[in-house]
């Protein structure tokens, strides 16, 4: 039997601070592209559809391999991970630097997102391995939630000012430093820890999910392009379904599953799995938004595009000293409610500012019941989780909340940017002709409305349809969060939780 690495009893400083950075630098890279859509719309000359695969082609594989990196790095070590985790961010956020291409752009954001998967997991799990005790494990992981908060607030702010200074490629330059900062800090500082026993990797089970997820988002963002009845939509569709069914019967009839497919019989854990799915849905989906109609539509610089995701990203950092006295002291049921009505609110809001609004005081209402209430589900949506299962399966609970939660991060700029595209097709097909006609058979609304050919009355013609097809993808967005408040009220109870309120507050600040 191999000889394993002793668990460290106490956390030292040098292993906090290169976890921390490391969550950090895998945070501000999802944060980053939002304020420059509108710069890399007009670089490459893309669609909605290839816009929003720049953010999903990141979150695509956080959320199908979180899971299965935290297995490798129990069975191998931490510490590893964590140094080739940052490794494959910078790497990944280097071709993004580079990139010429809408293409390249997507191949660097896979690659940035697969060091990102290596690092959420493994940070929480040398964190969690190092302070056995319960309040030392509370404090280091709030340190841990804060790095996030602080990176998402900073992402958006440095991209902004980094895009109205200088090339916008340049915005990922700062995630390749952070990624190289990691690594080496990681080498030199953390103390490594593994928890191999019983350990094994699901590959029949990894694979099935990433077939089933790849297929359903790319399905759905070609669905605006293609057609929703069309071969390639449908095809995707059926593969999609066949993945995900097949991942199903694969993980119900293995003996070391990645989720044991048993705790969505638990009332309180699905409406915690509805909940990740459709509030992360309709969030992102609504920061992709609006992030397309201040760049890519308004043409707003890069640093005010961005301002409305900094005075988002603020509030959980403004909020952070009450959130664990709310999280102990206040049932998971009533803070998701309160926090997803709040969003539901600030996106019907946003859907009803006309297209043509730029002014940030005309957002920060909105904005702040959306950042208020996401606060209040992402904070809450773990201890749901986790306080309805036995405390055995708390950590698979958890992981699995961050993959459905990852998911839907993906399928938000997917689902709402497909949407309001293929409205704005709709609204535009039958009014065009000639020169027009062909911009948008070949573009889309987005195309006609930016191209320097197109005649005045198609430009506004494609404003209108833009507004229309973004004003519904909000309301969608919304219904997204209704889905969830509902599900919330109809399955979370008021029960006795099985683990500690400590406890339960511990797991809940690692979203």
């Amino acid at each position: 039997m191999s000889e394993t690495a002793p668990t460290p009893k106490r956390l030292d400083t040098g292993t906090l601070i290169a976890c921390c950075l490391a969550v950090a630098a895998a945070q501000l890279a999802i944060t980053i592209p939002s304020p420059i859509n509108g710069n890399i719309t007009t670089a490459f000359g893309a669609n909605s559809a290839q816009i929003g695969w720049v953010t999903t082609a990141f979150l695509l594989p956080t959320a199908i391999l979180e899971l299965n990196f935290g297995v490798v790095g129990d069975m191998f070590g931490r510490k590893k991970l964590l140094v080739l985790g940052g490794a494959v961010l910078a790497a990944g956020e280097l071709l993004n630097v580079t990139a010429q291409s809408i293409e390249m752009l997507w191949v660097g954001q896979v690659i940035a997102g697969l060091g990102a998967a290596m690092l959420f997991p493994t940070t929480l799990a040398v964190l969690s391995a190092a302070t056995p005790q319960p309040k030392e494990r509370a404090k280091a992981v709030s340190r841990w939630a804060l790095s996030i908060s602080a990176a998402s607030a900073a992402g958006p702010l440095w991209s902004g000012v980094i895009a109205t200074k200088a090339d916008w490629h340049w915005a990922f330059s700062l995630p390749v430093l952070l990624g190289v900062v990691t690594a080496l800090l990681s080498w030199r500082l953390v103390t490594d820890s593994r928890a191999a026993e019983g350990r094994t990797l699901d590959w029949p089970g990894q694979i099935a999910v990433a077939v089933g997820l790849t297929a359903l988002l790319w399905g759905i963002n070609q669905g605006s392009a293609s057609g929703w009845g069309s071969g390639l939509f449908i095809g995707a569709m059926i593969i999609a379904v066949v993945g995900l069914a097949a991942f199903v019967r694969v993980e119900l009839r293995s003996s070391a599953p990645m989720f044991d497919m048993s705790l969505l019989r638990i009332p309180s854990f699905a409406a915690a799995a509805v909940v990740a799915l459709f509030g992360m849905l309709g969030f992102i989906g609504t920061a992709y938004v609006v992030s397309m109609r201040l760049g890519a539509v308004m043409h707003l610089s890069s640093l005010e595009a961005g301002m409305p995701f900094v005075i988002l990203q603020l509030i959980p950092l403004l909020l952070a000293p009450v959130l664990g006295r709310m999280l102990s002291q206040v049932n998971p049921r009533w803070l998701l409610v309160g926090g997803l009505l709040p969003m539901a609110a600030g996106q019907f809001w946003i859907s009803a500012l006309p297209i043509t609004t730029t002014s940030l005081s005309a957002f920060i209402g909105p904005v702040l019941l959306l950042g208020v209430g996401f606060i209040c589900v992402v904070s809450s949506l773990t201890a749901a989780a986790v306080n309805a299962v036995p405390i055995h399966m708390t950590g698979m609970a958890s992981g699995a909340t961050s993959l459905v939660r990852e998911a839907g991060q993906a399928l938000g700029p997917a689902l709402v940017g497909s949407i309001a595209a293929a409205l704005a097709a709709g609204q535009l097909s039958s009014n065009l002709t000639g020169a027009d006609a062909a911009i948008e058979k070949a573009g889309g609304a987005l195309a006609l409305f930016n191209s320097p050919d197109t005649s005045d009355a198609a430009r506004q013609a494609a404003l209108d349809a833009l507004g229309h097809g973004y004003s519904v993808g909000t309301v969608v967005a919304g219904i997204a969060s209704l889905v969830g408040a509902a599900a919330t009220l109809i399955l979370v109870r008021g029960s006795a939780p099985q683990t500690t309120a400590a406890e339960a507050a511990e797991e809940a600040a690692v979203a």
